[in-house]
């Protein structure tokens, strides 16, 4: 792996010697370029702004059906028929060994087929970075659907072939699926969408998420899958939109940004860009791409030890783990294990519960709508901040209502209300948006490296909240989620402080903001007279005005 430059920031020289040539093509790259554009053509990342064009929209909702929505499906499909997978592991246990299974055992090994999901997930994340460089964008996504396929047979035939075995590995492999897929999707969208376009298509694949626990929910009802015969059809109806995925998934072109940055071929790049931005003028796309070419010229792709220790990136790295760390360990699964329990205390009848969880799935995906059709209006940190705030207020109005209930019954419909407000506010925002700012913080080189640190991450910290739970709160009570309320207030303070809106700006720009900001803490504090913020308090560019009589 080569040596990164002494940058101002990834890939941004020091000093204005100018850039040197970029590599040669490779044989059968070279292909005539459109003149220089006029107004108005769409680009991603450049200084002109595009429109959304058919190819760009049905690629996102493809690769969103496809791929995201898998992993809200299987956070979810296993709450429905948790009792007949019991029952059918005791009863192989039973035929195996002659006696069924303890009480203990039992809840183990559902447990191990509840959590593998989140090992697999956490597996597939640390595979990104080799599948991405080595495949491509379109490429992994393309491979990792065999997966699913794999994974769908070992479910399916796991009754008929009495093998509880069978539906742990399958979840296992669902998991590596959702591990790669959970950051290949984002990567992807954010290198083909314009730049004006990169925050509403950025969203669209937590809609999907959304749309995935909802259609679990639905499928889920005693009057369609619910039923003991049905489970492992329930489970495998995962190879229905991979198939479909696998199927379409050719007819689109690779990113643009990694044919020419990464593989130099700029004939490809090309043709990509004409094919999803909907013109034959792209010089201004190509040359945009070329300066960051340019830049990136003396770094070579950076592992993640290489993303840990370069100090240039030093800022975009700690956000990235602060905003992936905070998306699950504000406590969004434990509210979801949590739900049924709440729906009870508020006394609504047992046998209406699911119907009442389908109706928060509803709310779910409404908020996402809401966050994806706004968030090139407000901005990546409104959503953001907003949605941590709201989720931290609810979650100390759970604790509050949780304590008074049973001096206040009314105050059982309270914890309903925040239970949704919880549910809403993460969709809107935080459920997002962190993997937005993950492909928005980072140039081509560092990229990949930064979603294998944030997608890890995410699966860990998925994995750690729904193993201490159910301990966490068997020894505080209604307090523990108070603990959640912390997290979300001090994320949402972090990102209120630090993180730039990245809004309509290249990924060179973005860039640019981080290293002014490096720049502005290397000064001693008597030097620094006045910080202008732009917006909402993180610096800008041009933030920093020096008081001429504070100099010594």
């Amino acid at each position: 792996m080569g040596k990164t430059s002494q940058a101002a920031g990834p890939g941004l020289p020091s000093s204005p010697s100018p850039p040197p040539p970029p590599p040669p093509s490779s044989p059968g790259s070279s292909c005539s370029l459109a003149p220089t554009v006029g107004k108005g053509t769409p680009q991603p990342g450049g200084d002109i702004t595009g429109h959304l064009t058919f190819p760009l929209l049905s690629v996102t909702f493809l690769v969103s059906f496809g791929s995201s929505m898998l992993y809200g499906y299987n956070l979810a499909v296993v709450n429905s028929p948790a009792a007949h997978i019991k029952a059918f592991y005791n009863a192989t246990w039973s035929q195996r060994y002659g006696h069924g299974l303890a009480s203990g055992s039992l809840t183990l090994l559902y447990s191990l087929t509840v959590s593998i999901f989140a090992v697999g997930g956490l597996v597939g994340s640390l595979l990104v970075g080799v599948l991405v460089e080595r495949y491509g964008r379109k490429g992994t996504l393309s491979r990792s659907a065999l997966l699913v396929l794999l994974a769908g047979g070992f479910m399916s035939f796991s009754r008929e072939l009495g093998s509880p075995e069978m539906v742990i590995i399958g979840r296992s492999i669902t998991g590596l699926h959702s591990g790669i897929c959970l950051s290949v999707v984002p990567l992807y969208l954010g290198e083909i969408a314009p730049k004006n376009l990169r925050g509403f298509l950025g969203l669209v694949p937590s809609i999907f998420i959304c749309l995935g626990v909802f259609f679990a929910q639905v499928l889920g009802l005693p009057e369609l899958l619910g039923e003991d015969r049905f489970w492992p059809l329930f489970l495998s109806v995962v190879v229905i939109p991979t198939s479909l995925q696998l199927l379409l998934l050719h007819c689109f072109p690779e990113s643009p940004r990694y044919l020419l940055i990464e593989r130099n071929d700029v004939c490809k790049a090309t043709e990509a860009l004409h094919r999803f931005l909907g013109t034959p003028d792209v010089q201004d796309v190509i040359e945009e791409m070329k300066e960051e070419q340019r830049s990136l010229s003396s770094v070579e792709m950076v592992s993640v030890c290489q993303l840990l220790r370069d100090r240039s990136v030093r800022w975009q790295t700690l956000s990235v783990v602060v905003v992936n760390a905070g998306m699950q360990l504000s406590g969004i699964d434990a509210i979801w294990f949590y739900t049924n329990t709440i729906f009870e205390n508020a006394g609504i009848p047992v046998a209406q519960i699911p119907y009442t969880t389908v109706g928060t799935g509803a709310i779910e995906v409404v908020a996402g709508l809401i966050g994806c059709f706004t968030i090139e209006k407000l901005g990546r940190r409104p959503l953001i901040i907003t949605g941590f705030c709201a989720m931290g207020i609810c979650s100390a109005g759970i604790t509050v209502s949780l304590l008074l209930q049973t001096d206040l019954p009314w105050m059982r419909y309270v914890s309903v209300v925040c239970v949704v407000g919880i549910i809403a506010g993460f969709c809107m925002g935080p459920a997002g948006v962190p993997f937005l700012m993950t492909a928005e913080l980072f140039t081509q080189s560092h990229r990949p490296a930064a979603y294998i640190v944030g997608g890890s991450l995410n699966w860990f910290c998925n994995f750690t909240i729904g193993f201490i739970f159910p301990f966490l709160q068997m020894s505080a009570g209604a307090f523990c989620y108070l603990v959640f309320c912390g997290v979300c207030l001090l994320v949402a303070l972090y990102v209120y402080i630090i993180i730039p809106e990245t809004k309509n700006k290249t990924f060179m720009e973005i860039s640019h903001i981080f290293a002014t900001r490096r720049s502005l803490l290397s000064l001693p504090a008597h030097l620094i007279g006045m910080m202008k913020l732009d917006g909402y308090g993180a610096l800008e560019s041009s933030s920093l005005e020096v008081s001429g009589s504070s100099l010594p």
